[in-house]
């Protein structure tokens, strides 16, 4: 059993993007801080995971649990439809997030899905997604401009992992113009906002969670990433 000094690793999935800094304009392997701040304030080990390798068992090996971290859309093949104008995609991440997170899931690692990391989870597990909820939903409310979250009141189903960590209600910052349309195989519905977009997402009796909102928008709230650290403590 691990002692209580022990401080699991924990892979975060990040950007491939064209970047400027100093002097540079280059392409880089990119994650915003804030992820990484709170890995540690929840006593975790945080390591960045660039999206340019295919040794998925290897990779989820070196690791205690896995964050699929926010980005661009899921490429809309991967369900079957064709894409959306406002959808863009990112497919070189997909192909290696969907290959750690089945590693994953076999060496019954811990994951947690933030954002897009929910929408990698259901579509993999054959799920689809709504492409542009401006449209379905008629309302801008979870992404109501660039770079700019929102903020809704998300309501947890009593007995779900996701409750047990957060309560029946939590405040959450959002930032997404997708969401879950139908959901993957043995994933459970247990977070709504109030427009009824699926806002969270668990398999019953492992540590796979899910949420549409972007926990690490604040940090005096790591409870997401606490519950993380401790399962992946548990597992080691």
């Amino acid at each position: 059993m691990a002692s209580s000094a022990f401080k699991p690793v924990i892979g975060l999935t990040s950007y491939l993007e064209p970047a400027k800094f100093l002097a540079w304009d280059t392409e880089a392997v990119l994650l915003h801080r804030v992820y990484v701040d709170c890995v540690v304030a929840a006593g975790g080990i945080p390591v960045v995971l660039p999206p340019v390798s295919d040794a998925y068992d290897r990779l989820v090996s070196t690791v205690d649990g896995l964050v699929l971290t926010g980005g661009a859309d899921v490429e809309p093949a991967r369900y079957g439809h064709e894409p959306h104008p406002a959808t863009y995609v990112r497919p070189e991440r997909d192909a290696f997030e969907f290959g750690l997170f089945e590693a994953a899931r076999t060496a019954g690692k811990p994951v947690l899905g933030v954002c897009r990391g929910l929408q990698v989870m259901s579509v993999a597990l054959g799920g689809t997604l709504v492409q542009h909820l401006p449209e379905s939903a008629g309302t801008t409310e979870h992404q109501p401009a660039p770079a700019t979250f929102g903020t809704s009141t998300v309501l947890l189903e009593n007995g779900s992992r996701a409750a047990a960590i957060l309560g029946r209600e939590t405040k959450a910052r959002c930032y997404h113009h997708q969401a879950i349309d139908r959901l993957g195989t043995g994933l459970e519905p247990v977070g709504w906002a109030a427009d009824g977009t699926i806002e969270a997402a668990e398999v019953p009796g492992e540590f796979t969670l899910g949420v549409q909102w972007h926990p690490e928008q604040d940090s005096d709230d790591v409870r997401l990433f606490q519950a993380l650290v401790d399962a992946s403590k548990e597992r080691a």
